[in-house]
């Protein structure tokens, strides 16, 4: 049974920023409009510059306009608004925060929020230290009897173990790992939570989902966007630390975890760790032979000329850094023991599509493949974004006199079967954050186990003498050749979408 959303107040760090205005109000919002939102809820956003309550509630009222599933009621919005209020303050300011502590005690008083606190780190992660102890200065860390404070943390959770590590000992100084929800947003995907309904209330799957039976499985998250006006993170980030690390390594683990023995945060969480600590770690020589990284150029999408990614803004001209990584991976343990794992992110690709594959071995040679061509491999396709769903690819016979076979696809919508847009993904995590449900958050050890896999991948990347090369690939394709041949190496291919 799913825990239910209490009182609180929402201090949003950052209130002024993309994340807020793209994501988080609409999200609430959503929360709100879907008759959701817990009887008293108080949203303060906090930043530098000077506003009034009234103006955040129209600068709010804007994005929600603009970003918002569905369209703003107002009425609803109206109610909502009332909820939502300003704190100026710079993140280093004492005097702010006994501010913002003031205006809490207030607001629990006219609102009835009942001292429960949420903060969540919309701000950049070199902050992040500041505001916590400025938390902790005012007392804002520790909740009262009968009540709680957690905090939210937004990615990146460091850029390498050591920096991971860091982040995790100054957050666990003031706050405590069940008062710490590192955000994912890729878990709040509807598809992505039903991964485990789909393998384990299912029991076609369960008994089929091992080495055994299946051959491969491939991890795709494409965009067609390059990295817009995001030149000056991206440059210190790249696909490998911005996707891989967290969201692609999250879906492996939702596919490859082992059943847990129940429901709890915890029992499943223990399970991923497991995937992550069983990825086999590459040695320097081998990260030239099992990962591809490469950069976009010039080309064009959906029609119209694109810029190469060197010549984006606040890009290094002479930029190394990739956009795209291609990864053959394993995962040693029984379940998945010599099942290849090909996993692929990349910016200006032609189509913007989020999927999990599971290849299942093809039929033994006989029978069928006596009188036909060699038939295709059975195809579970999970779709993370968009159309989220799921279809099963099988074969049948052609109608007629002739014995044909060719693949047909069983197809699940969730927009059709369900009648309903799915909820957007931090609507579902904000929910599980005001009700205390850590499931869907990142634990601090899988998130260095992480980091622990990726680093030598970094590290490969950046020697100067004899480092990997990064191979580009024009925007509009599908990424740079040398991928296609690391599939071509073991007799397979990336999957079209």
């Amino acid at each position: 049974m799913r825990a239910v959303p209490q009182p609180c107040a929402i201090v949003i760090f950052g209130a002024t920023g993309d994340l807020t205005h793209r994501k988080l109000i609409p999200a609430l919002y959503n929360i709100a409009a879907d008759g959701e939102m817990p009887p008293a809820v108080a949203v303060v956003g906090l930043a530098r510059r000077p506003k009034t309550d009234d103006e955040y509630r129209a600068e709010m009222e804007e994005a929600t306009r603009k970003f918002s599933r569905q369209p703003v009621r107002d009425e609803i919005w109206d109610g909502f608004a009332r909820s939502l209020f300003y704190q100026c303050s710079d993140f280093g300011d004492e005097a702010g925060y006994r501010a913002l502590a003031g205006r809490l005690d207030k607001l629990d008083e006219e609102s009835g929020t009942r001292g429960n606190r949420l903060f969540y780190f919309a701000a950049s992660p070199d902050q992040f230290e500041t505001i916590v102890e400025n938390l902790n200065k005012a007392g804002l860390n520790k909740a009262r009897q009968g009540s709680w404070a957690r905090v939210i943390i937004e990615k990146p959770f460091g850029r390498d173990l050591r920096s991971a590590r860091e982040l995790n000992r100054v957050v666990r100084s003031r706050f405590s790992e069940d008062q710490t929800y590192r955000i994912d947003h890729f878990l709040g995907k509807e598809t992505a939570q039903n991964i485990l309904v789909l393998r384990f209330a299912n029991a076609i799957f369960e008994p089929l989902w091992n080495t055994r039976y299946i051959d491969q499985i491939q991890i795709t998250a494409a965009e067609t966007l390059g990295v817009e006006n995001r030149g000056g993170y991206y440059e210190t980030a790249g696909a490998l630390r911005d996707m891989v690390q967290n969201h692609l390594l999250q879906l492996l683990c939702l596919v490859g975890m082992d059943p847990p023995t129940d429901l709890r945060a915890d029992s499943i969480r223990d399970e991923k760790l497991k995937v992550v600590r069983s990825l086999r770690r590459f040695k320097a020589e081998e990260v030239r032979t099992h990962v591809v990284r490469g950069q976009y150029g010039a080309g064009t999408i959906n029609g119209k000329p694109v810029p190469a990614y060197r010549d984006e803004e606040r890009v290094d001209p002479n930029s190394q850094t990739e956009t795209y990584v291609a990864l053959r991976m394993w995962l040693d343990n029984w379940r998945w023991a010599d099942v290849p794992i090909y996993m692929r992110v990349g910016k200006r690709l032609p189509k913007s599509s989020t999927e999990i594959s599971v290849h299942f071995k093809r039929a033994p040679q006989v029978l069928f493949n006596r009188e036909t061509e060699t038939i295709e491999q059975n195809v579970l396709a999970i779709r993370i974004q968009p159309d989220e769903g799921v279809s099963l690819r099988m074969q049948a016979k052609v109608p007629g006199t002739s014995f044909r076979i060719e693949s047909v696809k069983m197809d699940f919508h969730y927009g059709t079967s369900f009648g309903k847009a799915s909820p957007e993904a931090y609507e579902r995590l904000l929910l599980d954050a005001m009700a205390g449900d850590p499931t869907l958050f990142a634990r601090g050890d899988e998130v260095e186990e992480a980091w622990a896999f990726i680093d030598p991948i970094e590290e490969a990347w950046s020697v100067k003498e004899n480092a990997p090369k990064l191979c580009t690939y024009p925007a509009g394709s599908w990424g740079p050749e040398e991928a296609d041949e690391l599939m071509a190496r073991d007799g397979r291919s990336w999957r079209r979408l």
